[in-house]
């Protein structure tokens, strides 16, 4: 599996989990970025999520594992 790392700052409170897979580019849309949180591909701060609008603040950490990839995104 190939491990991609990334870093996303945001000027806001907080982002959508849903909004935040798009804005990196994981999900090529909404409706992908709904599906792959349903699949419960998506992990938050080491814990499995199925919230698609679960607020996502400064800090937090989220996993993603996507046919055979690996996405880490820090958000700060």
């Amino acid at each position: 599996m190939e491990k991609y790392k990334q870093e996303i700052k945001i000027t806001t409170e907080f982002i959508k989990l849903d909004q935040l897979l798009k804005f990196a580019n994981i999900a090529e849309s909404g409706a992908m970025a709904k599906e792959m949180i349903a699949d419960e591909i998506v992990s938050v701060n080491g814990e499995t999520c199925t919230q698609r609008g679960k607020k996502i603040r400064p800090n937090d950490s989220i996993l993603v594992e996507f046919e055979d990839e690996i996405f880490e995104i820090t958000v700060n």
